[in-house]
């Protein structure tokens, strides 16, 4: 199964998270791709059969820069061949920012809403004002994503 990781950071934590997420799911025998700035040519050259965002969140509750390009294409153009299609959203934030702590992969999460992906497991909300590993901590909850995928 290919799966598609499409990444949003704001100082690379995310995109670390992103690299870890492809690397294990590999290892678990899918093909993961990720690109860190990647287009809607470049997703349909994939030809993705599950999805995996992992993004941040800006201070103000919002998806980061990098990841905006995408997101506004895949609003406008919401591509039809991907509706079923598996999917799941890792969302890196701080606690701190009350209501808008995860707001970047809430937005993820509902633009997959509109694109017909099918979430397979709920959101996991890393943290940062309470881990500093969080490559590390999403390993479960990404063992738990590769065999939802699996079954």
């Amino acid at each position: 199964m290919k799966v598609a990781i499409i990444s949003g950071s704001v100082y690379g934590t995310a995109e670390e998270v992103a690299r870890h997420a492809e690397s294990l799911l590999k290892a678990a025998g899918f093909e993961a791709w990720h690109a860190a700035r990647a287009t809607l040519q470049d997703l349909e050259g994939f030809a993705p059969q599950a999805f995996l965002a992992v993004t941040s969140t800006t201070g103000m509750g919002e998806l980061p820069d990098n990841l905006m390009p995408l997101y506004s294409t895949l609003r406008d153009t919401l591509p039809a061949a991907w509706r079923g299609l598996p999917g799941a959203v890792i969302a890196l934030g701080d606690a701190s920012y009350g209501d808008t702590y995860c707001g970047g992969g809430e937005q993820m999460r509902e633009l997959f809403a509109e694109l017909g992906v099918r979430e397979v497991q709920p959101m996991l909300r890393l943290d940062a004002s309470e881990t500093v590993t969080p490559e590390a901590d999403a390993e479960p909850w990404l063992a738990e994503f590769a065999q939802a995928l699996k079954a």
